[in-house]
């Protein structure tokens, strides 16, 4: 089992800027390699990462000796890595009828990071050691024990990460008593329980709403908030405490949904939660945002991996199953406009009568049950 461990770094100011250069050489060598595969598979020749990989090693010396200023796994990694597996999730896509976009150009500032390989790095205590570095400092110990695999040295705002993937033996199963759960997701509530248990969930983008616009309006107003024109310092300043604010947003939404995941798979040994099509849900300007802050395809992925290690089955039911529509103590099921958003309670002709979103939930659970 691959595990990582995210600790934030403390690096000074000739660290930083090293790490924002290694950022900006893995960004250049994506970029560059993903224009060569296109031209090369328009032309008609063999590409894969190897040869692009083996094509820049015999140029950069010449082309770009800034290269060398960083470790030479920024450019190596980034393509063996990244636009490799950018290829590879591409074409399973194709081949799974799944909507996976053609891999895209990165653009600076956004997702900013570097991978090193397991030979380029040495941990000691709370310092982490790096080629043409030297010693870093790190905030915390490794918590994990096992064979160090690799590890990835990110952004987010102005904080500097990294994340080291540790190879371990997978936990033995924890034995528990059986017990079964449908989760449904919603707007309303992030998750509510077939035991009858609502999650209101963070909301980070109605609790700072009003402080986001005034920041932007804030950045509007500064030099450099136009095309063309040069970044003035207040500008800098300002994006920055943006991008501060994003960050904390976000670690609301995940901080919400590591408890939420965390305590579904130590509580219960069968889960049942439903397919949502958050890209078409997404496409609906009056819910977007709040289907976006909610966080749904992060609920979905990390109960899976969680469920793993924990012994927990999850069973997906198909996005077409009437969960909302479909009576929970008789069968019955709604008619299309039998059952609007607005409606919040669910009743039937055969006298039962529930909160909408928790007959929903014991539908999930029932599914669950049916199909483990």
């Amino acid at each position: 089992m691959l595990r990582a461990h995210k600790i934030r770094l403390k690096p000074n100011n000739n660290q930083a800027t090293y790490f924002a250069k290694a950022c900006g050489v893995a960004r250049f060598t994506y970029n560059w390699g993903l224009a060569e595969w296109k031209r090369r598979y328009k032309m008609g020749e063999e590409v894969n990462e190897r040869l692009l990989r083996k094509s820049l090693n015999s140029i950069k010396r010449e082309q770009f000796p800034w290269m060398y200023e960083v470790t030479k796994c920024a450019p190596q990694l980034a393509i063996k890595n990244n636009l490799n597996n950018a290829f590879r999730n591409f074409y399973r896509g194709l081949k799974q009828g799944k909507e996976i976009g053609f891999p895209k150009f990165h653009k600076k500032g956004i997702k900013d990071s570097f991978s090193l390989s397991n030979d380029q790095f040495q941990l000691k205590e709370k310092s982490v050691q790096i080629p043409n570095l030297g010693w870093v400092r790190l905030t915390e110990e490794l918590r994990f024990e096992g064979k160090i695999m690799g590890a990835t040295v990110s952004r987010t705002a102005d904080k500097w990460f990294i994340a080291i993937q540790v190879e371990m033996p997978d936990p033995p199963v924890p034995k528990r008593k059986n017990q079964a759960v449908g989760v449904d997701l919603g707007v309303k509530a992030l998750a509510t329980l077939s035991v009858g248990t609502s999650i209101t969930g963070s909301k980070a983008s109605r609790k700072y709403e009003k402080h986001l616009k005034h920041i932007n309006q804030s950045l509007s107003r500064k030099t450099g908030a136009k095309k063309g024109e040069k970044k003035s310092s207040n500008f800098a300043k300002t994006k920055r405490k943006l991008s501060r604010l994003y960050a904390k947003m976000a670690n609301l939404r995940n901080d919400e949904t590591h408890k939420l995941t965390t305590m579904l798979v130590q509580n219960y040994t069968l889960i049942g939660i439903e397919d949502l099509n958050v890209k078409g849900m997404m496409s609906n300007h009056k819910l977007a945002r709040s289907v976006a802050d909610m966080s749904f395809f992060e609920f979905r992925r990390q109960l899976e991996y969680k469920a793993l290690t924990a012994g927990t089955q999850i069973v997906v039911a198909d996005r077409w199953f009437p969960s909302s529509k479909t009576c929970s103590a008789c069968g019955s099921v709604k008619a299309k406009d039998g059952l609007t958003l607005a409606m919040r309670t669910y009743e039937c002709s055969c006298g039962f009568v529930c909160d909408r979103d928790v007959n929903a939930a014991i539908n999930l659970r029932n599914y669950a049950l049916k199909h483990a």
